[in-house]
């Protein structure tokens, strides 16, 4: 019995250094971010992002539809009507507030998918590291500027 024990002991560990072997002709996966970008998935869900339009004029138009079909709440959206000398968007309504908690968010993109305009996407950003929490909430200057991460979009 403890030669078999011995013998299946020993098997394993040459198993397991075959596998080591194996991998260590073979070049490094390792990305010397932030130097070089990272490759990411097409579907990656990343930061928040506010869009406008080409004309500069934003598209959220302050329906709260991404608010209300967040399943953690992590968004928050105050809705004001639109100075029709000087509009903010197109239509009626902007949101006047708009903050995005990314302690609460999942990134599952129901926000995504329920805003009417497409104002709200999730980006390619993903080094969200912060030092104080509330650095967590995104304002709505921070989501309408984003910006451009050192990322390469890699085939699915």
């Amino acid at each position: 019995m403890g030669f078999n024990k011995f013998f299946k002991g020993a098997t394993e560990i040459g198993r397991a250094m075959g596998v080591t072997l194996k991998h260590l002709t073979q070049k490094p996966i390792t990305v010397e971010y932030p130097a070089s970008p990272v490759p990411l998935y097409p579907r990656f869900r990343g930061k928040h992002e506010l869009r406008r339009y080409e004309n500069g004029m934003e598209r959220c138009i302050g329906c709260m539809l991404c608010e209300a079909a967040c399943p953690t709440a992590a968004i928050y959206v105050e809705a004001e009507e639109n100075d029709p000398n000087h509009p903010t968007s197109p239509g009626e309504r902007y949101a006047k507030v708009y903050e995005v908690n990314l302690l609460r968010c999942v990134f599952c993109g129901d926000c995504e998918e329920a805003c009417p305009v497409e104002a709200i996407v999730l980006g390619s950003e993903f080094a969200m590291a912060n030092y104080n929490r509330r650095d967590f909430i995104l304002t709505k200057q921070q989501l309408l500027n984003p910006g451009e991460p050192n990322v390469v979009i890699r085939p699915e």
